[in-house]
């Protein structure tokens, strides 16, 4: 969450976009919207109108507040979020019980999951046997964006050979969107983050809180793949760097050895399981 926070922009970077956030605004309010979410917002509010220009400032108020409320999942309260995780952010099996075992069922609804891997450790073929998983044994659709063109109907096709008739007549009805499935998303990113310096860097805050938000309010399991870079003493990292670590609630990292079918796949972040437990199963 520290990570995240620093990258958030100045309020002077909004004010082009938005004139109401000018610099009156924000030498009474703040110069960070980090700043801006300390304030006691009553109190903030009461002060306001003491001020020569309350109204512009009320109405800089209320701007800021759409902003975030836009950019970020609604603010609830504990029980909320239990209530809200007991009825409408259901488990998804991956179809690989080795991965299902682990994460205490599979892919939580509501969450960003994030897969990381080497090139050729089998990333594509969890997605794959998700999607497919999903699509059959829970009746869902699956958006699957491939942004790497290693999307396999051949494969689908196979993982699927066995649904029945019936499963085929509820998914031509049509129905909700249950995954969301960007393999890969550092295909997409790194692109943009080049030499655009902190231009960059917001752009891909943007699109993995766009994510979540996507994920939290339509209650979908978003699943994205993300490669590996060389890190310290030649020791692989996620790539997308430390702004992108605290964006997914879960990170997975996927390894295995190419002379054999079997994977192994450790937790690196989770929000409600310890970092470091791990797996093997067979692709």
């Amino acid at each position: 969450m520290e990570e995240s926070v620093k990258e958030m922009a100045p309020l002077k970077a909004l004010e082009a976009e938005y004139p109401i956030l000018d610099p009156n605004f924000q030498a009474f309010c703040a110069s960070h919207v980090e700043d801006f979410l300390i304030h006691d917002l009553y109190e903030l509010a009461a002060f306001a109108e003491q001020q020569p220009t309350s109204e512009k400032l009320n109405q800089g108020i209320t701007q800021v507040l759409s902003i975030i409320d836009t950019q970020h999942q609604p603010w609830l309260n504990g029980m909320e979020l239990l209530d809200d995780a007991l009825h409408n952010k259901h488990v998804l099996s991956t179809g690989c019980e080795g991965i299902d075992l682990l994460l205490g069922g599979g892919l939580r609804e509501g969450q960003l999951t994030e897969l990381v891997g080497p090139s050729s450790c089998g990333k594509t073929q969890v997605c794959l046997l998700a999607a497919s998983n999903v699509a059959t044994k829970h009746m869902g659709n699956v958006v699957y964006l491939d942004t790497g063109n290693s999307f396999s109907p051949q494969r689908i096709a196979q993982f699927v050979g066995h649904i029945t008739g019936r499963a085929f007549d509820e998914l031509q009805k049509g129905g909700q969107v249950r995954m969301l499935i960007v393999d890969s998303i550092s295909s997409l990113i790194t692109p943009i983050l080049g030499n655009s310096g902190s231009q960059g860097r917001a752009l891909m805050i943007s699109a993995g809180y766009m994510l979540k938000k996507l994920a939290h309010e339509h209650n979908v399991a978003v699943l994205v793949t993300n490669h590996t870079v060389g890190g310290e003493r030649g020791i692989p990292k996620p790539a997308l760097g430390q702004t992108w670590k605290s964006i997914p609630h879960v990170r997975l990292l996927l390894s295995g050895d190419h002379g054999n079918n079997v994977r192994s796949i450790s937790v690196l972040r989770h929000p409600s399981m310890a970092s470091g437990k791990a797996a093997k199963f067979s692709i």
